[in-house]
């Protein structure tokens, strides 16, 4: 599983002050700088730069922040994260080569966006995350993830950019407020191949636990992550601090990805026979299901 670390962001406690400070003489790279050495040595595949609206001054900062970044991890590739278009365009002309193509991140599957985004991904020879968000918004089911799909990549493929460029988003929604939406995405999932042969898939994983307590976002992550990579999902944003999880997406858990891909070949185990450890996961995979009703209190009965 590839993995790309989402924790560079506006909203950050850590950093997200100096991608708020409009004067670049007042801006200090080092705790960017820091915060990104600490992802690639945790396993990070690739860094996801999300300035949020970034509407004031986005032409100027998403630049910096992006030479602040390459300047502390040269070589490592790239997610340019915002809905200010202009700003991600400005990213773009001074990223340098990296290990793998930069990746815009995201163009939704609304004619307005595509039409200004994809013809700047192409001229870049960026990737890009096609995003299922249509013009109605977040897809009822697979079936809309579908048709909006086709729509995005035919575009882009018209345009010059193969399936093999494009990453599909799905949409994650949390559990506690979408429990059917956790299958839709699933169904979509397997559906992907055959609609869309040679394309990546990505999601923002941590959507899922959006809501429930702390405590229990760790282990829907994981859980949830391990699903999709059984239906082929290729990447995830992910929390870098999560050791487990990284640990999982880099194989070092074959035990536990074990338990959930028998659960999903119908291979039901003896939950009270199991460790705690494996418990929890097996639990928490019937609450993704929807075969276990979502509460807060799930690992507890």
């Amino acid at each position: 599983m590839i993995l790309f670390g989402e924790s560079l962001n506006v909203i950050s406690t850590v950093i997200g002050k100096e991608f708020k400070e409009a004067d670049p003489a007042k801006r200090n790279p080092e705790p960017i700088q820091k915060e990104v050495v600490k992802q690639k040595e945790a396993g990070m595949d690739y860094i996801d730069i999300n300035l949020g609206p970034a509407k004031k001054f986005g032409t100027e900062l998403m630049p910096w922040v992006v030479n602040v970044v390459q300047e502390a991890v040269p070589g490592m590739p790239l997610l340019l994260d915002s809905s200010n278009i202009d700003a991600i365009e400005a990213g773009l002309k001074v990223c340098k080569p990296a290990d793998k193509p930069h990746i815009v991140n995201s163009i939704m599957a609304r004619k307005e966006r595509y039409e200004a985004m994809v013809p700047m991904a192409a001229k870049y020879e960026a990737d890009f995350v096609a995003l299922m968000w249509g013009p109605d918004g977040l897809p009822r089911d697979e079936n809309e993830r579908a048709a909006l799909a086709v729509e995005l990549l035919y575009y882009a493929n018209e345009a010059g950019i193969p399936n093999e460029k494009i990453w599909v988003d799905g949409i994650v929604t949390p559990v506690n407020i979408q429990q059917q939406q956790c299958m839709s995405l699933l169904n979509f999932q397997m559906m992907l191949e055959d609609m869309a042969p040679g394309s990546k898939s990505t999601c923002g994983l941590s959507n899922i636990s959006n809501g429930p307590p702390e405590h229990l976002r760790g282990i829907l992550n994981r859980t949830y992550m391990v699903m999709l990579e059984k239906y082929g999902m290729a990447s995830v944003i992910s929390d870098p601090l999560d050791t487990k999880l990284t640990a999982i997406a880099k194989g070092e858990r074959q035990d536990i990805v074990d338990l959930i891909y028998g659960m999903m070949d119908g291979n039901e185990p003896n939950i009270a026979s199991l460790e705690k450890e494996m418990q929890d996961y097996a639990k928490t995979y019937k609450v993704i299901m929807g075969e276990t009703l979502y509460s807060d209190s799930w690992l507890e009965i």
